[in-house]
């Protein structure tokens, strides 16, 4: 695409997201609104904030755990068993390894938690996953772009493949992103921020990236490129059919949030009231109301036989008003699954009340697990891999399923699998039951294969078939 093509299809794009833009700033105000630039001082109920905290961690503790390995890499349904197949699990054990070892030491967690408050509040989250400079601690630089910098297009796939980044940036910043890049003479010695437009789309089995200047009506082209995987990931909570954008739970939540919001402004303005009162006086031009103080041991003149200051009784009480509250702030928690998460880090469980609570948290998150598992997960390892690649720290490999497969070990992937644990040994505990001919229909060697696949048991702890007897 040209530059002009680019800049006109970023703001047909832009145009379809403005319906959206009001309802984000609102989720925005009623859950993150201490922010600068928000409305923080319209915002009287923490509830809706607490709970988007909460739910932020947990997607960050049972999706992408830090310091903890939460996804593995295993031999495709092309190896064949035996010593190849031996040697190629040791391989991708060690490139999951090394890949593991760059996600600790970058900013990972942080910019990663940041990405989750986002999908909460917005419904949508953008990550840019870009290769650092050489020297630094990491060779991945992770960075959660805020969703006002984005306008997405959904793709044949479904998926958001075509990312667009607006930003204001200085001739400095820009010379300091993109070193090549030679910017006009005019524009070097410019103090105002210039509009860089950045673009990502499919093209001939990868990606397209190109940077235009917007200046003055003038579309230039900075700087393009061919990514093998895009450093944007796009992803979402969820989605109706025909949406670009998603829905986030703070959205099916947000009556709650304001009816919560105003009941506790009113009550606040009530106890202020009763605090102070509501006080009339007779007008004889000796009281002066705009030097009455109502203090403890204020004196308040009044003329003789004047009755003074007479306290106004409230019309009612608001009592009412407690119970509308409480029932507003559970309905937000529930929504926000703050009491359903939240029940996992309970003490003195059992291991079967663990194995449920865990199936629970599983058919919760279920249908947004599999949307982050296609939209964010499996696209940010295969980026991630492939700039290690490209610097020679791990071998070239498809995560196809055919070369390659990845498998998900964080906590919520392991709730299922531990399930599956579980029927096996079911299974094996009714032939044992059923006697000595039913015991020999069982090949207990696939049996103790199935099992280490289930709860995600590293490669090197089973003996290769090839030479077992």
């Amino acid at each position: 695409m040209t530059p002009d093509i680019i800049l006109e299809r970023f703001g047909a794009a832009l145009d379809r997201r403005r319906p959206w833009e009001t309802v984000w700033q609102d989720c925005y105000d009623h859950v993150l609104a201490a922010s600068p630039g928000s409305g923080g001082g319209n915002m009287f109920d923490a509830t809706a904030s607490d709970a988007a905290e909460q739910l932020a961690a947990s997607l960050l503790a049972e999706l992408t755990p830090p310091w903890s390995r939460w996804f593995g890499l295993t031999p495709g349904r092309t190896i064949e068993e035996g010593a190849d197949r031996l040697a190629a699990a040791t391989a991708l054990e060690q490139a999951a390894e090394t890949l593991q070892s760059h996600l600790d030491r970058s900013s990972f967690a942080m910019e990663m938690h940041q990405a989750f408050l986002d999908l909460v509040v917005a419904g949508t989250a953008v990550l840019l996953v870009e290769e650092a400079a050489p020297g630094e601690a990491s060779a991945l630089r992770i960075q959660a772009i805020p969703l006002r910098e984005c306008v997405l297009e959904e793709g044949a796939s479904g998926r958001l493949d075509t990312v667009y980044r607006s930003a204001m940036l200085t001739p400095a910043a820009i010379t300091e992103r993109w070193p090549t890049v030679s910017l006009p003479a005019a524009l070097r010695t410019v103090d105002t921020k210039l509009r860089v437009v950045e673009a990502v789309w499919p093209d001939e089995g990868g990606y397209r990236l190109a940077a235009v200047l917007d200046h003055d009506g003038q579309a230039e082209l900075l700087t393009s490129g061919h990514f093998a995987r895009s450093p944007f990931i796009a992803f979402r909570w969820m989605k109706a059919s025909g949406e670009v954008y998603g829905r986030s739970p703070v959205m099916k939540a947000l009556p709650d949030i304001r009816t919560a919001n105003k009941v506790v402004e009113l009550v606040l303005k009530n106890a202020s009231i009763a605090a102070t009162g509501i006080w009339q006086a007779d007008d004889d031009g000796v009281l002066n109301p705009a030097t009455v103080r109502l203090v403890p041991g204020a004196i308040i003149p009044k003329a003789p036989g004047s009755s003074g200051l007479t306290p106004l009784a409230a019309p009612g009480n608001f009592d009412v008003s407690q119970l509308v509250l409480s029932d507003m702030r559970a309905r937000i928690r529930t929504a926000l699954l703050a009491d359903r998460l939240q029940a996992l880090n309970a003490t003195s469980m059992t291991a079967t009340e663990v194995l449920e609570r865990s199936a629970q948290t599983a058919r919760i998150l279920g249908a947004t697990y599999g949307r982050l598992q296609a939209e964010l997960l499996t696209p940010l390892v295969a980026r991630c891999l492939s700039i290690l690649r490209r610097r020679g720290e791990v071998p070239p490999l498809l995560l196809d399923g055919h070369e390659a497969r990845l498998s998900y070990q964080s906590p919520l992937a392991r709730a299922q699998g531990r399930a599956d644990a579980a029927n096996m040994m079911l299974f094996l505990q009714a032939v044992a039951a059923l006697g000595q001919d039913a015991a020999r229909q069982v090949d207990l060697a696939a049996a103790t294969r199935h099992l280490a696949q289930a709860l995600s048991a590293p490669s090197d702890v089973l003996v290769p078939i090839a030479t077992e007897e």
